[in-house]
C-alpha cells in the first residue's frame, strides 16, 4: 500500500514535484513547437457538415466555406502567413469544397463542375508531400497540384468537346506521407486513405447515382486507389468506377490490374519520371508491388510523353490529353505507349 501523503518524506516529495514540473515543461514545449509549425492547434476542428446527398450539397459547400473562413481568421491571428495565403485563395468566388480540415498538414476536397448533373466524375488523387499549403500553389507548375491539376483536366475536357458533362474533384482526403520518410515504403497511409476514398465515392453515388466515375491516381495516390479498389467493401457505389488511371506510380500493392476490379485499368509513365528507378517489389509488407506499366501487370499503358514526375497534367502534353479522355470515358481516343 502506498504511504499516506502526510507520511511521505520531504526529500521524496520534492523529487516528485521536480519530476512533475519537468514533465509539464516538456509537454508545454512540445505543444508550442507543434503549434508553431501548423501541425496541430491552434487550428480548430471544422464545423460539422451534412452528409452528401442531392438536397444537402449546397449546405455542405456553405458549411465548408465557414470552416475555411474560421481557419483563415486563426491563420491571421497566429501570423501563419503561408496558410493565410492558401485559405484566402480558397475563398475566391466560385470555389466549392466538399471537405476541409486545417489541422495538421491539412486536407481539402474541391469540386470543379456540377457534381449533381455530371455524366462523368473524375477524382484526382494526389501523392506524397501534398498538403493544404500545396493544394493549388506551386509557382511555375500549377498543374502539378491537386487543385491546379483538376482545373487543367476540366479545361482540357471543355477543349475536347463543348459539352463534356464532366465534374472533376481534387481529392486530398487523406494524410499524404512525406517523400523522405519511411511511410512511402509501406501502404499504411494508403490504407487509411482507401477508407476515406470509399466513403467519398459512396457520397458521390448518393448525390448522382447515374454518374460513372474515373480515378486519376498520381504517385503515392495510386497506392491509395489500389488499396481502395482491391477492397471487397465497395458495394454498389464502387461498381460505378469504370476507369482507374495510374501515373507516376510506385506500385499499388496489387499484383495485377485484374485485382483492381475496374472495367479499365490504365498506367502511364513520363519519359523522364524518376519513378522508373524505384524498386517495384513487396516483401514482408515493405514495398508497393509490381510496376503498373510493366507487361506482367496487365494495365492498358497510355502515352505519357517525355515529361517528368510533376508534368502529367501540363497543358498541351499527351499525358493530359490521354488522362482527360480517360476521365471522359473515351477509351477509343486514348493513344497507347
Amino acid at each position: 500500500m502506498p504511504p499516506h501523503p502526510r507520511t511521505t518524506s520531504p526529500p521524496r516529495a520534492r523529487r516528485r514535484l521536480r519530476r512533475a514540473l519537468a514533465c509539464t515543461v516538456t509537454i508545454s514545449g512540445v505543444l508550442l513547437t507543434t503549434a508553431g509549425t501548423g501541425h496541430a492547434d491552434p487550428y480548430a476542428a471544422p464545423f460539422p457538415a451534412p452528409s452528401m446527398t442531392p438536397s444537402t450539397l449546397d449546405a455542405r459547400y456553405a458549411t465548408e466555406r465557414r470552416s475555411i473562413e474560421q481557419a483563415l481568421r486563426t491563420a491571421h491571428g497566429v501570423g501563419d502567413t503561408g496558410r493565410a495565403r492558401t485559405l484566402g485563395a480558397f475563398l475566391r468566388p466560385g470555389r466549392r469544397f466538399l471537405d476541409f480540415d486545417p489541422r495538421g498538414r491539412g486536407q481539402a476536397v474541391e469540386v470543379i463542375g456540377d457534381l449533381a448533373s455530371a455524366r462523368r466524375v473524375a477524382l484526382l488523387v494526389p501523392g506524397a508531400d501534398t498538403t493544404l499549403g500545396s493544394f493549388d500553389q506551386r509557382p511555375g507548375k500549377p498543374w502539378s497540384t491537386p487543385g491546379g491539376g483538376a482545373r487543367a483536366v476540366y479545361t482540357e475536357a471543355s477543349r475536347i468537346t463543348p459539352r463534356p458533362g464532366l465534374a472533376v474533384v481534387a481529392w486530398l482526403g487523406y494524410a499524404a506521407p512525406k517523400t523522405l520518410s519511411s511511410d512511402v515504403l509501406t501502404d499504411e497511409r494508403a490504407g487509411q486513405g482507401a477508407v476515406a476514398l470509399h466513403r467519398f465515392v459512396s457520397g458521390v453515388h448518393r448525390v448522382n447515382p447515374a454518374a460513372r466515375i474515373g480515378l486519376l491516381c498520381h504517385s503515392y495516390g495510386s497506392v491509395v486507389c489500389g488499396r481502395a479498389a482491391g477492397s471487397t467493401t465497395g458495394g454498389a457505389a464502387w461498381r460505378r468506377v469504370t476507369d482507374i488511371a495510374l501515373f507516376g506510380s510506385p506500385g499499388t500493392t496489387a499484383w495485377s490490374a485484374s485485382a483492381l476490379g475496374a472495367a479499365r485499368v490504365w498506367a502511364g509513365r513520363g519519359g523522364t519520371d524518376w519513378m522508373e528507378d524505384v524498386p517495384h517489389v513487396r516483401i514482408f509488407g515493405l514495398g508497393l508491388g509490381p510496376d503498373p506499366v510493366s507487361g506482367r501487370f496487365g494495365a492498358r499503358v497510355f502515352d505519357a510523353g517525355p515529361g517528368g514526375h510533376s508534368d502529367y497534367l501540363a497543358p498541351g502534353s499527351p499525358s493530359l490529353r490521354n488522362l482527360t479522355d480517360i476521365a471522359l470515358g473515351r477509351p477509343e481516343s486514348v493513344t497507347r505507349a
